[in-house]
């Protein structure tokens, strides 16, 4: 529950502390008091937007804290966890506004994120009035209401998943569908395209091989001759036979006499042996080189088809291997593909089986639920004056979606013989006040975690509805905690705390207060609400009655 709420420095309030109890919280005070500048207080240290120049003037900062009670099993903790936040059984939020605007906000001492609040809030306290338009008057979050209702939240799971695997079946098929379309666009290109690298059959490698070798064979007149003087030079009449007869003299030498022959006989041998490959390697250039212009002709034929092909299809050479196998691969893979569209088209038919079954199975739910609540509304409805009003769960088919294939909207009419229409639109403001609190009272049964406030929601209604609709806010914090502003002195006199928003002026400011009101003081205060400023015994006897009466 909620626990307490602190504020400093916020507008015209210089301190105010409120500590809350379990049950109903009521709070009253003038018109003009303050009450308000609570809620709006309240609505900062939890992230919702709101007035941005809210520091009072002459501080440089203001803040509001708020701290909670909470079971450790309450869904708060589990985001909590999940953003390495402190846990000890209390929630505190603490929110900082500079005068620049700048926020700054923490959760149990950990600075946090304003979209962490807004997450955390959301579970902690709801706030209803006369003018709600994000609650019961929003149509899009009836079907929402009704499902927590009927607790369908499994079921809503499954459609949810189901209406997620149908989607993606039927992305995979336009999927298919398109590639398919596409390759059939361009197949005879595709296929043109592999025949030629299959005919060519172009290697890694070999544009730059044979580019060499077409500069090597055009330039081989110029070379050729240089080539066999070096071929001669070292060839058996020169070099490599002078070498032989050196040693062959040496050895001749060192029969007769024991000089140091061996040294000079392995020098020899090593020039020997690399002369013999320098001769080996020249002789494979005179090869080279010895060819007719025919060989020459071909040898630039495949280079410029390899090069061609490479510019036809904007790669490197190189790369040509590559993409023959790639294009093989497209053209097998869309040999399948009339095969893989029918097993998409049986997988599509099988979500969607899956997604009918449990749509209907919720509706069926839905259905059992929207009967059952309007018949505990229109139990409700006389309790509230309003006997002759009607509800109704109205509850129609709609597209498919991820929540099912139904329209849910809550549909009233308030006076016999008249035609039922959206809640928002068909209720005035009493009349509307008190249709939605009869339906948080039916729809609110598993409510205990969070705290709801409501603004002003028997504005318009006095005498005897006012009881009615204060007595229905006491049903109601049974099962939760309630915070009620109000201007009626039957609610008031109904609450299990009661806190009194007053304001007062002096030459320099005017400052807002909150006092715990008790015994004499909550009884004023009550007269205060029946007859205005001037409070008269009568009016004191009435709210004592109404205090005691509760």
């Amino acid at each position: 529950m909620l626990v307490g709420l602190d504020i400093r420095d916020i507008l015209i309030i210089d301190h105010a502390e409120i500590l809350f109890t379990n049950g109903l919280n009521v709070l009253t005070g003038e018109t003009g008091a303050g009450k308000s500048i609570l809620l709006d207080s309240l609505g900062f240290v939890l992230g919702w937007r709101g007035k941005t120049e809210i520091v009072r003037p002459g501080a440089d900062f203001g803040e509001v804290s708020v701290w909670f009670e909470l079971k450790d099993d309450h869904p708060v903790r589990k985001i909590l966890d999940d953003n390495n936040v402190p846990w000890e059984g209390e929630l505190l939020i603490r929110r900082v506004i500079n005068v620049d605007g700048r926020k700054t906000a923490w959760i149990n001492g950990r600075r946090a994120p304003r979209d962490l609040l807004i997450r955390i809030s959301t579970l902690l306290v709801e706030i209803h009035g006369q003018h709600d338009d994000k609650g019961l008057l929003d149509q899009r979050s009836h079907i929402r209401l009704l499902d927590m209702f009927a607790g369908n939240s499994t079921q809503r799971e499954r459609v949810k998943e189901a209406w997620k695997k149908l989607k993606k079946a039927k992305k995979e098929y336009q999927d298919e569908q398109k590639k398919l379309s596409d390759f059939d666009a361009e197949e005879s290109f595709i296929q043109h395209s592999l025949d030629e690298l299959k005919c060519l059959d172009p290697k890694v490698g070999e544009e730059q091989k044979l580019d060499t070798k077409r500069r090597m064979m055009q330039s081989a007149e110029k070379i050729k001759d240089d080539v066999l003087k070096a071929q001669s030079a070292v060839g058996s009449s020169g070099a490599e036979s002078l070498i032989l007869d050196a040693m062959r003299w040496i050895e001749t030498a060192s029969g007769k006499s024991d000089g140091p022959f061996e040294e000079a006989l392995a020098s020899l041998s090593r020039a020997s042996t690399e002369l013999g490959e320098a001769v080996r390697i020249i002789e494979s250039l005179v090869e080279l080189l010895d060819f007719d212009g025919y060989e020459l002709e071909v040898l630039e034929e495949r280079l410029f088809e390899i090069r061609g092909l490479a510019r036809k299809h904007k790669i490197a050479p190189d790369q040509l291997p590559q993409f023959k196998a790639e294009l093989a691969d497209k053209i097998e893979e869309f040999s399948f593909g009339a095969e893989k569209l029918s097993s998409l088209e049986n997988q599509i038919k099988e979500c969607d089986s899956e997604y009918n079954v449990a749509a209907s199975k919720l509706n069926e739910s839905r259905r059992i639920a929207g009967d059952k609540l309007d018949k505990l509304v229109a139990a409700e409805l006389p309790f509230l004056k309003m006997e002759d009003a009607h509800f109704e769960t109205n509850i129609r088919p709609a597209p498919s979606s991820a929540d099912g294939c139904d329209e849910v909207s809550f549909l009233v009419s308030t006076n016999k013989g008249t035609a039922k229409g959206p809640i928002g639109k068909i209720a005035s403001g009493g009349e509307l006040s008190r249709f939605l609190l009869a339906l948080k009272v039916c729809l609110t049964r598993d409510y205990s975690s969070v705290t709801m406030i409501f603004d002003e929601i028997d504005r318009g209604i006095g005498g005897a509805t006012a009881d009615a609709v204060g007595r229905r806010l006491v049903r109601l914090s049974q099962n939760a905690q309630i915070l009620t502003v109000t201007h009626s002195p039957q609610v008031a006199a109904l609450g299990d705390a009661h806190f009194q928003v007053s304001k007062s002026t002096n030459s320099i400011s005017t400052i807002t207060e909150v006092t715990t009101l008790h015994g004499d003081t909550r009884i004023e205060e009550i007269a205060r609400m029946i007859s205005g400023d001037k409070i008269t015994a009568a009016a004191i006897n009435a709210a004592a009655t109404l205090v005691a009466g509760r």
